[in-house]
């Protein structure tokens, strides 16, 4: 009897655990909204899209489209993901935790906040901050994705940056601003030459004092007058090239900050201005630096102290007489500038690790460096000449090469993205 009984509970057991195997697949399959390769779409991860989008628009008061589109937009927007995620995988592509969490920073630094601070206000908005830190480890995998598939296709050449740089928005990207303040000497029409001149005269002669440092242009606009005639004053704030009134076009671009014009005459009488600052355009002056230098790195034969003593050995030899460029192709484990003797050309404040900057600031030219040590190992540095050089060009042909990649980009990412969404296996269910 007991016999039976046990049998009897053990296929009532199996029977429930099949039974509940068959439901609980059922409802996964349920689940399912759509396979994509070897990835699937499920309906909680479509809602859960849906929800966060139309939470960021509530808060931003963004109109979105009726529900049945929004909910379709986003499934094709989930597929296309799952596709570049899958070829992430492949690739091996990987997002550490420490980079997700910088860019977190970045991300709440740019919105004015620390991250626990993000971290609050996305729950208060009713956004989970774990889910919302994944989604963003999604996007940094499909940016590589996307960069390492198109970037390789993508040619600037120096032809389209002129091109660029000459056209109407390159002029606007390029042709600075100007803060300025305007001192006005009213000249009646009914005035005399002599009157004219008088007061032309009076206007040099302010111009002359404010260059001088003899008054300054807050007590001559706070005052009303000078030499007894009233002024009319004022702060015409920051303007484009392209927003100058354009009797002062002729002038302005050729002040230094705190320096004031000639009189300039109109109809209204003579105007002085006076050019409180300036930002962007040309005229963007660095201290550049020549120089060259010799890198012995550790190794597994070699110890730090044998590379630090074989760094001194060399800068003996450069000292003694011999070239320093000849020892750099000998010796120097820079694959950048071995080749060119250590060369590293003319560069800008900024462009290498601190440690470098600084030894090279305290060189005077022709002058050979006791070795230090950076990140890289031990290097010796000769610092060969300085000089001030205009690096605005050279930024603007930056920024324009920079705009002209991302149009193309953005233009072969859409070709790209339908291209993969065909030739990938996707099933609705």
């Amino acid at each position: 009897m007991k016999k039976t009984l046990f049998k009897t509970s053990v296929s009532i057991f199996f029977a429930l655990a099949c039974s509940f195997s068959v439901w609980a697949e059922t409802q996964i399959l349920d689940n399912v909204i759509a396979i994509v390769d070897s990835d699937i779409i499920s309906k909680s991860g479509l809602d859960a899209r849906v929800q966060q989008i139309q939470t960021s628009a509530k808060k931003q008061q963004s109109r979105l489209p009726p529900a049945d589109m929004l909910r379709q937009q986003v499934l094709d927007r989930l597929i296309v993901e799952s596709i570049q995620m899958q070829m992430g995988e492949r690739a091996g592509v990987r997002i550490s935790d420490a980079a997700l969490t910088e860019t977190m920073e970045n991300i709440a630094d740019n919105n004015g906040m620390t991250l626990t601070e993000f971290k609050r206000t996305l729950e208060a908005d009713g956004m989970s901050y774990s889910d919302t830190r994944e989604q963003i480890r999604r996007e940094m995998i499909i940016n590589q994705v996307q960069q390492g598939n198109l970037n390789h296709r993508i040619q600037v050449t120096d032809q389209e940056v002129e091109n660029y740089l000459a056209s109407v928005d390159g002029k606007e990207l390029s042709g600075g601003q100007y803060h300025l303040a305007h001192i006005l000497f009213s000249l009646p029409s009914s005035a005399s030459e002599k009157q004219a001149n008088h007061l032309q005269d009076t206007a040099q002669e302010l111009s002359r004092q404010l260059n001088a440092g003899k008054i300054d242009f807050t007590s001559v606009s706070e005052n009303g007058q000078f030499a007894g005639i009233e002024l009319q004053t004022s702060d015409l704030g920051w303007r484009k090239s392209k927003d100058i009134p354009s009797i002062f076009t002729g002038y302005a671009p050729r002040l230094k900050p705190g320096e004031v014009s000639t009189p300039i005459r109109s109809a209204s009488g003579f105007h002085l201005i006076q050019l409180i600052d300036k930002r962007g355009g040309s005229g963007q002056i660095v201290e550049q630096t020549h120089a060259r230098h010799i890198l012995i790195k550790p190794s597994k034969i070699r110890s730090e102290s044998q590379a630090q003593e074989l760094a001194a050995e060399l800068r003996s030899r450069a000292l003694e007489g011999e070239e320093f460029a000849e020892l750099a192709k000998l010796y120097s484990e820079d694959p950048g500038s071995t080749l060119q003797g250590g060369d590293l050309g003319w560069s800008s404040p900024g462009q290498f690790v601190p440690i470098f900057e600084q030894t090279m600031a305290t060189l005077k030219e022709n002058e050979i460096s006791e070795p230090f040590k950076s990140q890289f190992g031990w290097h010796i540095l000769q610092v060969l000449e300085r000089r001030q050089h205009d690096v605005s060009m050279m930024r603007w042909q930056n920024i324009a090469r920079n705009k002209i990649h991302q149009r193309k980009f953005n233009e072969e990412l859409q070709s790209w993205l339908v291209k993969i969404r065909d030739e990938a296996f996707v099933e609705f269910k």
